[in-house]
């Protein structure tokens, strides 16, 4: 094998090396994405169980407890949109695409703030019922 082949197939390896590191950063981007979905339905859900605990036992007394209940899964919720957010937009920033394109920084904020501005309306409307 003459020095000319040696040198093409270095670089033919080095070439497909490349391809898969692309590939799997890719790779990456997606799964960060499902991710982030992941994470907004699990606020989501708390934000779900709250308002159905405020609706199960909402005549319970002292009012304010079933109320302080629901409330704190509705803060669990805004702590969790706000989490995946952060950590989401982190990892999309670290990682350089290639064929996939990556939800952008503003949509991830959007709607991570979306979920947050519902949360706290659900959170104000448990506090205003009689």
């Amino acid at each position: 094998m003459g020095t000319s082949d040696r040198r093409e197939l270095a670089e033919d390896r080095t070439d497909w090396a490349e391809r898969r590191t692309d590939w799997a950063e890719d790779r990456t981007i997606m799964a960060n994405e499902r991710t982030f979905a992941g994470w907004m339905r699990t606020g989501l859900a708390a934000a779900g169980i709250g308002l159905g605990f405020h609706a199960l036992f909402g005549r319970l007394e002292p009012a304010w407890f079933p109320k302080a209940l629901a409330s704190g899964f509705v803060v669990i919720a805004i702590v969790i949109f706000l989490a995946a957010q952060a950590k989401a937009v982190a990892v999309a920033r670290r990682l350089e695409d290639h064929r996939s394109e990556p939800m952008r920084a503003l949509t991830l904020r959007l709607v991570a703030g979306g979920m947050v501005a519902a949360s706290t309306g659900l959170g104000a409307a448990i506090w205003m019922m009689p």
